[in-house]
């Protein structure tokens, strides 16, 4: 089990209209460079968010706690949807584009998804990364004896199931599995 953990930046950012008017949007930053990101957005006063996860890292003469991100290549920002306010973002070194379901318009995320991962980060309690996987999802298993297996991903009574079909005789069997051991095909 993984510490979470989190980073914030202050309150105070380019916004100057009132605090209804900010939303928080998801952006996606290049490669290993969310803590540059996240420095540079503080520095331009842009209410940021990355929450971070410690893991134990060893190398051959030594162990330490580093921190990573929960989220990899991806930050929050806090900022109205204004237009300097999302071209400032967007010019910030490392930043590669917001999320939305169209590139020119970021969508907003909910305030209590934001508000909810703070607590828990906040909380110090000891959380696991668990994967978003919706139920009927073709899957295929990360790592172990039976890495590469792919199938659907069901869930039945809290337990998630990886479903193999063979369609000619019209039957399949299921194993049970971590959803932390799947990825989506």
């Amino acid at each position: 089990m993984e510490n979470l953990a989190f980073t914030e930046t202050p309150s105070e950012g380019l916004q100057s209209e009132q605090d209804s008017d900010l939303y928080w949007y998801a952006i996606y930053v290049r490669s290993r460079h969310e803590s540059h990101v996240f420095e540079r957005l503080s520095r331009a006063n842009i209410d940021a968010f990355l929450p971070t996860v410690e893991r134990l890292s060893r190398w051959k003469d030594r162990k330490k706690m580093v921190s990573f991100p929960l989220f990899p290549s991806y930050l929050f920002v806090h900022i109205n949807k204004s237009h300097d306010n999302i071209l400032t973002v967007l010019k910030t070194n490392g930043v590669v584009r917001f999320l939305g379901i169209s590139p020119r318009e970021p969508e907003p995320i909910p305030e209590a998804q934001i508000i909810s991962l703070k607590r828990v980060t906040e909380s110090k309690e000891l959380l696991d990364p668990y994967p978003y996987l919706k139920e009927g999802q073709r899957v295929r298993i990360k790592s172990g004896p039976l890495a590469g297996v792919e199938g659907l991903l069901v869930e039945k009574t809290g337990q998630h199931s990886l479903v193999i079909s063979v369609d000619i005789l019209q039957q399949g069997v299921s194993l049970k599995i971590d959803a932390a051991e799947v990825e989506v095909v």
